[in-house]
């Protein structure tokens, strides 16, 4: 999924930056195939056990593409905006908790 052919710059979120960071991630995040993952949110099955292997199959590909998109986010964040999503658990709600908090 991430081309690694070419190194990708990560741009900081800073205080007076957000618009700016916001295109540029959410273009660094459509480039890898996961901003829908950030748009659309990720929710864990209720009983896992109950899903076929095929649907298996699905929930393991949008986790995945989650916690990329997750990564990809944490990358462009200082240590100071960092501990302001460490608690999030899905690319969606670090995406939410970083819009509210500027």
């Amino acid at each position: 999924m991430v081309n690694s052919s070419f190194p990708l710059q990560c741009p900081r979120l800073t205080k007076d930056n957000y618009r700016t960071w916001c295109i540029q991630v959410k273009a660094w995040l459509g480039s890898q195939d996961v901003w829908e993952t950030i748009e659309k949110g990720f929710e864990e099955p209720i009983d896992g056990a109950t899903l076929t292997l095929v649907q298996r199959g699905v929930v393991q590909k949008a986790q995945k593409k989650d916690q990329l998109a997750l990564t990809i986010n944490h990358q462009c964040l200082d240590d100071t905006t960092f501990k302001i999503v460490a608690n999030t658990t899905t690319a969606n709600q670090a995406w939410e908790v970083l819009q509210e908090s500027n």
